[in-house]
């Protein structure tokens, strides 16, 4: 059975920057938690941040992968460097996916750690933009098949082709 790291706020924990989850665990979750498939992780959690937090964001233009050879940084709604902290996040989750055997990962959209699509746009004002998050773009690294979370139906049937 294919294991799958998750993002801790789609089961409903409220570990977002805001103290919020961004889901229940309901559908396809709940099927994959009953089955014992998932492996829960808030990468920003994992590096270091409290709940809640400042939001942080990618600086415009970079993305996850530029931040992880230091080509850019997340930068919170002061102003702060908060790109270690993401860098130690992304690192966990990497180790977490080889101790675990997780094959895919679903990540949350819009993320600077999660987003693996889309991702805020850098100006704190709600725009989001195309581009990956520093965890998206360290699993993808690593060989974990990543996936945002409004394609969980499409992990599902590429689930179904290697089981």
């Amino acid at each position: 059975m294919k294991r799958i790291l998750v993002s801790a706020c789609l089961l409903g924990q409220p570990v977002r920057y805001d103290g919020r989850a961004k889901g229940k665990g309901e559908g396809l979750l709940a099927l994959w938690r009953a089955e014992g498939r998932l492996v829960p992780l808030c990468p920003e959690i994992a590096g270091g941040f409290s709940v809640p937090r400042a939001p942080a964001e990618i600086e415009p233009g970079a993305s996850g992968a530029e931040v992880l050879t230091g080509g850019a940084r997340i930068l919170d709604t002061t102003g702060r460097d908060v790109t270690g902290g993401f860098l130690a996040g992304a690192e966990a989750a990497v180790a977490l996916a080889r101790k675990t055997g997780c094959a895919f990962a679903l990540l949350t959209e819009g993320s600077p750690s999660c987003g693996v699509a889309r991702i805020h746009a850098g100006h704190f004002d709600g725009t989001t933009r195309p581009g990956e998050g520093v965890v998206a773009a360290a699993l993808r690294t690593a060989g974990v098949a990543v996936y945002g979370h409004d394609r969980a139906e499409e992990l599902a049937r590429r689930l179904a082709q290697v089981e």
